[in-house]
């Protein structure tokens, strides 16, 4: 995973001239759970075809130009590791903040699956 290979792929998509904004999300892995147990990696796996699904539907929304995912699955990553790029360019705040959001929280509950380890003694 390179962010700044994915912010070079953004500014030469052939319409970045219509962006006003871009916003990227990168995902780390976390030293515990959401419910406070501690964690020392995870690994995630990806359904393509409902991940190509929800990118789609995501550059469909209003004044969207583009939207790029890299998600680091099927492999061990250990806490501080990158699980996910995600990078919305669009026309104004609101719509890049709407989007981002709404892709961001569609790729986790419908696309991707984490398995986490834990600590022995947790």
């Amino acid at each position: 995973m390179d962010l700044p290979a994915m912010i070079n792929q953004m500014r030469n998509h052939p319409d970045f001239s219509k962006a006003g904004m871009v916003l990227y999300h990168n995902g780390v892995v976390r030293d515990s759970s959401r419910d406070g147990r501690p964690v020392t990696g995870l690994t995630l796996t990806v359904d393509r075809k409902k991940l190509d699904r929800i990118i789609n539907e995501t550059r469909a929304m209003p004044g969207i130009v583009e939207v790029l995912v890299h998600i680091n699955s099927d492999m061990p990553l250990m806490v501080g590791d990158d699980v996910m790029f995600l990078a919305v360019a669009g026309d104004i705040r609101e719509h890049v903040i709407d989007a981002l959001s709404l892709a961001l929280n569609r790729i986790k509950t419908e696309a991707t699956s984490k398995t986490q380890v834990f600590h022995i003694n947790a």
